[in-house]
């Protein structure tokens, strides 16, 4: 048995510095059709500037067109990664906030332009931090969960990981917030797809080889279903990381050797992200 239909990473990087079209080209070769291209940025030296950060999104957007030219399907998704923006306070201080906003609003204006399809990925410290980062960061998505809910886009989640209580505390800012939970997607989910686990969110699972079983397990007590991911970092120093671009297209043949059945892959690779993100 074999899935004929799209096959969709829903959080994948690309670096002009690293394998670029080589790693998507992989990805295609290996039975992949479309693409979420998440903006990474310079980890060492995040932008400070409005025009930073559109020169920075740009070439993401301008890398996303040259992906398209392969014959790939590719949605964007632009935003301040938690892990570049939080270091910021301690290096811009009170000015790290405005600089955050500078990054929404400058990637609201490229969703608005048709350029980009989501925000992300935002979110807050997925390491220790004092409680003044950790509630000023919580503020904030709070708040860009507002502008999400306003603007009607979606936002990609990057988040702490395994505790019990980050689904629930999510489903309830969103609620706050007046923005649906399914507008939220949890990039590098747990496998565990649960309505009970999930709360109503959208789990972007990372693929990795011990996932298979935990979704089957989860999928029939799902609301949503869920989508796939790898992460992929295009990093030459750390090759292959966090999963290779062949993995999704892989492991969405073994999901159905192992028993899944069609309509949860169409849910998974065509219904949610058009649903989430709109049409390519």
């Amino acid at each position: 048995m074999d899935w004929n239909g799209p096959i969709l990473d829903d959080h994948f990087h690309l670096n002009r510095n690293g394998r670029f079209l080589d790693a998507a080209l992989d990805f295609q070769k290996a039975g992949g059709t479309d693409l979420v291209l998440v903006h990474c940025p310079n980890f060492a030296s995040p932008p400070i500037t409005r025009k930073g950060h559109s020169e920075a999104y740009s070439n993401t957007i301008s890398m996303a067109e040259e992906v398209r030219k392969l014959g790939l399907g590719v949605r964007v998704i632009l935003g301040p990664h938690p892990a570049a923006f939080a270091h910021q306070f301690e290096t811009l201080g009170d000015r790290a906030e405005e600089n955050y906003w500078d990054s929404i609003e400058t990637a609201l204006e490229f969703i608005k332009e048709g350029k980009a399809h989501g925000i992300g990925e935002v979110g807050r410290p997925h390491w220790k931090v004092d409680d003044d980062i950790w509630n000023r960061s919580n503020h904030l998505l709070f708040e860009t969960m507002k502008l999400a809910a306003k603007e009607g886009i979606p936002l990609q989640l990057h988040v702490e990981g395994e505790s019990e209580e980050t689904y629930p505390e999510l489903a309830s800012m969103a609620d706050k917030a007046g923005l649906a939970r399914e507008r939220l997607v949890r990039h590098y989910a747990p496998p565990d797809v649960s309505e009970k686990s999930t709360c109503g969110l959208i789990p972007s699972v990372l693929a990795g080889s011990g996932s298979i079983e935990t979704i089957i397990e989860t999928y029939s007590d799902s609301k949503h279903g869920f989508m796939l991911e790898t992460d992929y970092m295009d990093d030459l120093k750390r090759p292959g990381a966090v999963l290779g671009p062949k993995t999704v297209p892989k492991r969405t043949r073994q999901l159905l050797e192992a028993g899944l059945d069609e309509e949860a892959l169409s849910i998974c690779h065509i219904d949610l992200p058009e649903r989430i993100y709109g049409p390519i």
